[in-house]
């Protein structure tokens, strides 16, 4: 009788499927340590304030409105900018999306779909949206403060971007701990927002905007 030879071992797995497996896990136990103590409205309310419906109404808004603090070309100068990272961070985030295609976390729960490629998960819009924001803000800090000093509003100016910064960062960290997104989905996203905002900044500067509008004018 002629012995069978033992089945072959099972192939390991790819370096990408363990950095994936790694990522799946880490998040899913972040998610699972602080999901009984932060309380879901907090969560929310910082998904909320990193969405796209309420950043390009409120960029629009300002630009806009005659009354508001956008009647200067400082301040057109770092709304447009901001605006047009919205745009490019649209233009980046919703390819990459349906290209990569990958899975939400199982455990994501009531959330609402605007597009299908929010579907996806990799990389993360809102953390991309924030750290853009977060750093066009950074650039830009120059302008900023002459515009709070201008209105007298000294303390305010100290903290700006320690609110601005640690906002982005809890905002972009919430989406694992909200289970929308894994750990490397937001780290993708934060790196993204950080180039695309360093290019608007690069591209669409101040001096070439601020012809522009004095071309406008003429």
């Amino acid at each position: 009788m002629v012995s069978k030879s033992p089945p072959p071992p099972p192939p390991s797995p790819s370096l990408l499927r363990r950095i994936v497996d790694f990522d799946t896990a880490i998040s899913h136990r972040l998610y699972t340590l602080t999901h009984p103590i932060l309380p879901y409205y907090f969560l929310k309310t910082l998904e909320i304030s990193g969405d796209g419906f309420l950043f390009f109404p409120l960029i629009l808004s300002l630009l806009l409105y005659p009354l508001a603090f956008s009647n200067t070309v400082n301040s057109n100068v770092l709304l447009i900018n901001l605006l047009i990272g919205g745009v490019i961070d649209l233009l980046l985030i919703g390819p990459l999306k349906h290209f990569i295609r990958r899975a939400r976390p199982v455990y994501n729960k009531n959330m609402f779909v605007s597009f299908s490629v929010d579907n996806w998960s990799f990389p993360s819009g809102h953390s991309s949206r924030v750290s853009m924001i977060a750093t066009i803000l950074y650039l830009y800090f120059d302008l900023i403060e002459e515009f709070l000093a201008q209105n007298e509003n000294d303390l305010f100016v100290d903290y700006f971007m320690v609110i601005v910064i640690g906002w982005a960062v809890t905002t972009a960290f919430s989406r694992v701990l909200l289970g929308r997104h894994f750990v490397f989905d937001v780290v993708a996203g934060v790196l993204l927002g950080v180039v695309e905002g360093i290019f608007v900044f690069r591209v669409f500067d101040y001096a070439t905007l601020t012809s522009l509008f004095n071309m406008a004018k003429l």
